[in-house]
């Protein structure tokens, strides 16, 4: 297609899209030619008509709104159009009808802009895949036709359709778009593949593990669609500001009338009194606030958790998996004094009742059972016990794994072992009498000190470890990562609680297991390390990370802060011009015309203002160089449910 026909095309579109801006403008031309040629009349006629049918059509509009409790500002521009049309200035009035017609395209383009980044996701949604089955050609099918345990072909540059393992040896893959993170990740024979990560240069095998409305990008794409269509307080707090500019305007228009005893001198102070700022300013800065987290790999699900992320005072934290890598490794075995089984047989028992076991901590036993080459036995009967344990028959031995109090009401000979400084312990009983203890060693996450310095430096006043975990490793934990209040062996009963009762409100939670979605609900603002965490925390959440990075918790803090800054900047600035604006007309020195002129620019000027919510800022996205940016590497199974057992589990 020749460049002319699509430019043509295009403002074909345009006006299809926006009927009214394109009638304003071919009655403005039309105008304009009338007055040119002489025929004044007949110009001041047409351009009258034209602007009375566009304020009785607003006119019912601003009804509407009024009974759905909608506030706008739509009563100043119907007024100004009017006095406009009475007092003979019918430019004026023709470019009040333009402002106001145009307010909306402008609105759609501000926030087109604004959802730049959500709506690419939305367009790299995956559509296709290609499933291998034994004996027959690779067929191509939707993604919506992709079943768990189906074995997929992606090729070199493709979407991976749905969540998955990788069934090659190793992949390179772009996992940008759900992430943030720029750098290709490398992914191994069995590791997690996320749906919407892009394939690097060679062909690879994976098994799905989730549909594709189960899998993480359209998971992604649904918190995405959720955010973009809430309102922020803020954004109705502009609509309520309409009313006293509203009265403000008319008072000081009359005012103005009075004094002068100059009609012209209303419509003068209306024609500049009609902001599009109060309408748009404000949603289009939460809309590029919102874009902007999730550029960076942070979900937000409402507008309103913008505006309490900004004045959040106190932050709570879990502990495994949150501050902590939550990839515990076996720093050593303790056999019962009383037990005659061998470390390798203890760990393999132990290993083998794990396997019905939800937590994340059954991974990492499971793994190094493994990694010594010891074979799971299987159950014959398996039961897991929310908060405290796992229970199994395995062979010929009934096994009992979880927490001391747990483990040592089922067992005689029960010993609480004595653990090293930020070490767990897994206590085992075998066949009714305790058999030992696995300790385990989960570090502190390299960035942990310095999220929780930036978000002290954001104005966070209180902050607070809340762990299942036995005291004497939250203890130790909390010191590492300078936190000074601390509350241990809890259960997600008593978080709730403990987070109720904390007087420094709003407060953030930060977790990422099934037992931290009770409080992650409960708090003013709940954010989930979505990378690894549990569905259920995802859900109960307000914030979604998507990438294995606590310091994104301190990002979204410092995006709500500069997006509430810019909002309320973009609300005040476009009232404070308009006043000035009205003064001055007030006095006389602007006419009807140029005002209409000068409150385009201040209307072009704050949405541009607003827009400045898309950009970085003074970001927190530095903080700690060592933060770890791939995805874990928890097998699915694991991964999605992690359930925590209270103290010495969590």
């Amino acid at each position: 297609m020749t460049e002319p026909a699509d430019m043509t095309q295009r403002l074909l579109h345009s006006a299809w899209r926006f009927p009214l801006v394109a009638a304003s403008l071919v009655v403005l031309a039309t105008v304009a030619v009338l007055a040119v040629i002489g025929l004044v009349p007949a110009a001041q006629g047409l351009a009258s008509i034209f602007a009375l049918s566009v304020s009785l059509y607003r006119a019912g509009t601003m009804i509407k709104g009024l009974l759905h409790g909608r506030w706008g500002i739509d009563l100043l521009a119907v007024v100004a159009i009017c006095s406009t049309v009475a007092v003979g200035e019918y430019l004026a009035s023709l470019i009040v009808v333009l402002m106001l017609t145009g307010g909306e395209a402008l609105e759609q383009f501000a926030q087109g802009r604004a959802t730049k980044e959500l709506r690419a996701l939305l367009d790299r949604s995956p559509r296709n895949a290609h499933r291998e089955r034994s004996g027959l050609p690779v067929e191509d099918i939707l993604v919506d036709a992709v079943v768990p345990g189906d074995v997929l072909l992606v090729r070199p540059s493709e979407l991976v359709p749905v969540d998955g393992t990788l069934l090659s040896d190793v992949g390179i893959f772009d996992e940008s778009a759900l992430t943030g993170e720029s750098l290709p990740a490398e992914r191994t024979k069995g590791q997690l593949l996320l749906s919407g990560s892009i394939n690097g240069a060679d062909a690879v095998r994976m098994k799905a593990t989730a549909t594709a409305a189960h899998s993480q990008y359209s998971q992604i794409v649904a918190l995405v669609q959720e955010a973009a269509a809430s309102r922020a307080p803020t954004v109705r707090l502009a609509d309520k500001y309409a009313v006293p500019f509203t009265l403000v305007a008319l008072v000081l228009a009359g005012a103005a009338w009075f004094f002068s005893q100059d009609p012209g001198r209303f419509a003068e102070v209306l024609v500049v009194a009609t902001p599009c700022p109060l309408l748009i300013a404000a949603p289009v800065a939460f809309l590029a606030g919102t874009s902007r987290a999730a550029h960076a790999g942070i979900i937000i699900k409402n507008a309103g958790t913008l505006e309490q992320l900004s004045r959040v005072k106190t932050a709570v934290f879990d502990k495994t998996g949150t501050l902590t890598q939550g990839n515990p490794s076996l720093a050593g075995i303790r056999v019962a004094s009383a037990s005659d089984l061998s470390e390798d047989a203890l760990l393999q028992l132990a290993a083998s009742a794990e396997q019905y076991s939800t937590h994340v901590l059954a991974a990492s036993v499971i793994s190094e059972a493994r990694a010594r080459g010891l074979a799971l036995v299987p159950a014959t009967s398996a039961s897991e016990h929310a908060t405290n344990g796992v229970t199994a028959d395995c062979g010929n031995h009934h096994i009992v794994v979880g927490k001391p109090a747990y483990v040592g009401s089922l067992v005689s000979g029960f010993d609480m072992t004595t653990l090293p400084g930020g070490h767990l312990g897994i206590y085992i009983g075998v066949d009714g009498r305790f058999a030992g203890t696995l300790i385990m060693s989960d570090p502190l996450r390299p960035n942990a000190k310095d999220t929780l310095t930036e978000l002290r430096r954001l104005g966070v006043v209180e902050t607070m470890l809340l762990t299942g975990d036995a005291a004497t490793t939250a203890q130790h934990i909390a010191v590492e990562a300078g936190i000074s209040n601390v509350m241990a062996e809890c259960l997600p009963a008593d978080k709730v609680t403990a987070v109720a009762a904390l007087p420094l409100r709003p407060v953030m939670m930060v977790g990422d297991g099934v037992n931290d979605a009770p409080v992650l609900a409960a708090a003013d603002v709940g954010i989930a390390m979505g990378a690894k965490g549990a569905t259920a925390a995802s859900e109960s959440a307000d914030v979604v990370i998507m990438v294995d990075d606590l310091s994104k918790a301190a990002v979204a803090v410092g995006i709500g802060q500069r997006t509430l800054r810019i909002a309320r900047t973009s609300i005040w600035t476009g009232i404070l011009l308009s006043l000035g604006l009205m003064v001055l007309a007030s006095l006389g020195m602007i006419p009807a015309v140029a005002g209409a002129l000068l409150q385009e620019l201040v209307d072009l000027a704050t949405i541009l203002n607003a827009l400045r919510a898309l950009g970085p800022g003074r970001s927190a996205a530095s903080v700690g160089s060592t933060a770890v940016h791939a995805v874990s590497t928890v097998p699915a199974h694991h991964r999605v449910q992690s359930g925590g057992r209270g103290p010495g589990w969590e």
